[in-house]
């Protein structure tokens, strides 16, 4: 009798506590539409991103009664503030019609890849995954808006040009003071004799890309240990125009960048345990005004945080 009274004792005060902590919420912010919504890409598409995305990445989130029980209510907030800070649909209309694409070619590519939406959301929100029709769908748009490649020659005028300058230009690894970007990196110009590990292309804004890996990367590759990948890794991947003649042969055109991402848990312990640079055009101009703008990067990657915030794997000899 004792042993039950305790019982009862200890399950009335665990009640008490659960009902009292209910006062503290979060806040989350939603909006309520009245009438339909404007249509963003088609009836599809849109049916499928708000079946399967909006709850985070719009301000349109359906709450379940059991995303309102604290404390599971603090972890849906923090998924939402997240998903919104990388990628909100209702604020669609003021993002550039080139960042349009390459946020949805991103999204989509999530998705393909399975990071997104992440298990832990469709654990408990089921309908929320997708099919292999809907991922169908999805490609099929991303398809329809993709720039034809057709021989351009505007393109190939402008590679000549770019490649007579290179000609007559110093070589970056020659310049006294190389660029370093807004976070104190410094412009790697010895990318260029690293081993090619892997390639991508995005078709949203024809560029072609090549992922380079320096030798501490190859000996984890060789050893199969990249997850997580060994302090010391640092990975550049260079896009180029991707251009296509008559016979329907693809090379690279002008170049555009290189982004480097630089292994160090100590060093970068507050992003992820990476430091992230990009630097653009021949001259290498350093991206970003703000040392924030890693935060774009590691939003990005972050889908990818079981496979150490890397997208793309290594080929495999």
């Amino acid at each position: 009798m004792k042993k039950l009274k305790k019982l009862k004792i200890s399950l009335a005060i665990l009640l008490f506590v659960f009902l009292f902590i209910q006062i503290y919420r979060p806040n989350i912010p939603v909006e309520h539409h009245k009438g339909d919504t404007p249509i963003l890409f088609s009836n599809k598409v849109d049916a499928i991103l708000k079946k399967s995305c909006y709850d985070c990445h719009s301000n349109q989130t359906d709450l379940k009664w059991f995303d309102q029980i604290t404390p599971v209510n603090f972890l849906i907030a923090d998924h939402i503030k997240k998903g919104r800070s990388g990628l909100n649909f209702s604020d669609w209309g003021s993002i550039s019609r080139p960042d349009q694409n390459a946020k949805l070619w991103e999204a989509v590519n999530q998705i393909i890849q399975g990071a997104m939406p992440l298990k832990s959301y469709t654990l408990l929100h089921s309908e929320a995954k997708l099919s292999v029709k809907d991922i169908q769908v999805l490609k099929d748009y991303l398809s329809s808006i993709a720039p034809k490649q057709i021989p351009d020659t505007a393109k190939v005028n402008a590679l000549n040009r770019q490649y007579k300058n290179w000609t007559v230009e110093k070589p970056a690894a020659e310049f006294k003071d190389l660029p370093v970007d807004i976070n104190g990196i410094t412009f790697i110009p010895d990318y260029k004799n690293w081993v090619p590990i892997s390639s991508t292309q995005r078709e949203d804004n024809g560029t072609m890309r090549i992922i380079f890996g320096n030798d501490i990367a190859i000996k984890a590759i060789k050893e199969h240990q990249t997850n997580p990948w060994p302090n010391g890794t640092i990975l550049a991947k260079v896009a180029w125009d991707q251009l296509k003649d008559n016979r329907g042969n693809i090379t690279p055109g002008i170049f555009k960048q290189v982004e480097y991402m630089i292994k160090d848990n100590h060093k970068y312990r507050s992003t992820a345990g990476w430091g992230w640079a990009r630097f653009k055009t021949p001259k290498f101009e350093p991206y970003g005004k703000t040392p924030s703008f890693t935060t774009e990067c590691i939003n990005c990657h972050r889908p990818m945080e079981n496979n150490d915030f890397v997208f793309t794997p290594p080929l495999e000899h």
